[in-house]
């Protein structure tokens, strides 16, 4: 963690226990490799006890080292290769644990992973955390919510502001290390210097999207940004753990 400076922007990242539950399950990532390639994670785990915050650490870390150990990439095909590659093996790795220590039975953990490698955004989704993008003063989902009411939107049930109130939004439709094969969506889009956010659902479920992106838009630091973020989820209930990490190209 920590604000950062490599060539084309900054970025930090930071979670924060909220001021409900007893232990922190979220885990975050945000790096820069020798290459110049970001690196955006947020895992927030489930199971309880400590079995989602062993979970979302184990993705995380695994991740994060195989990303720092990779000295390149040969064009955006072995990079999105990679993320398929890596997010396959931590599911492996988790579930693999989940087996072998009863202890861990039933830990799972969301995943919502971004790789800008030059002109792409490569993003991969399992479960609700989310990735949006700022680009022009225009603030977008990128992700879409593997949850029970992330579906009820998408077929028109439910509108957003519902999604956050419905007695059924903490039910996950897919997780990492549950089975042990995983169905993830990996998309890939162009990248034009768009800043990028990574989240829990402890800031989005506590923090209008309208709020976000005007925090985003002030002309506050990328570490201040951040806090700013955690301080309004938290002063809005902070009803559950928050993870946040932002990139911010310098324009």
């Amino acid at each position: 963690m920590g604000n950062k400076q490599y060539v084309a922007g900054t970025y930090y990242s930071l979670t924060d226990i909220g001021k409900v539950r007893l232990t922190n399950e979220d885990r975050v990532v945000s790096s820069v490799n020798i290459k110049g390639n970001i690196l955006l994670i947020v895992c927030d785990g489930m199971g309880g006890q400590n079995k989602g915050e062993y979970a979302a650490e184990m993705a995380s870390k695994l991740i994060s080292e195989s990303f720092e150990q990779k000295q390149k990439f040969l064009n955006h095909f072995t990079a999105i290769s990679w993320v398929n590659k890596i997010v396959r093996k931590a599911n492996r790795e988790v579930y693999n644990e989940s087996q072998r220590n009863p202890n861990y039975e039933g830990m799972g953990t969301t995943l919502t992973l971004v790789l800008i490698y030059h002109s792409h955004l490569i993003s991969c989704q399992v479960g609700d955390s989310r990735a949006y993008i700022l680009r022009n003063r225009q603030f977008d989902q990128i992700t879409e919510d593997q949850s029970y009411v992330g579906y009820l939107y998408r077929i028109g049930k439910i509108t957003k502001d519902e999604m956050k109130t419905h007695p059924k939004r903490h039910v996950l439709m897919n997780a990492l290390g549950i089975f042990p094969s995983l169905n993830m969506d990996v998309r890939v889009r162009p990248y034009t210097n768009e800043s990028v956010l990574v989240c829990s659902d402890g800031l989005y479920n506590n923090v209008e999207e309208g709020n976000i992106a005007a925090i985003l838009k002030s002309d506050d630091t990328t570490h201040q940004k951040v806090h700013e973020l955690i301080s309004l989820a938290n002063a809005n209930g902070g009803s559950d753990n928050i993870a946040i990490a932002l990139w911010e190209a310098k324009e």
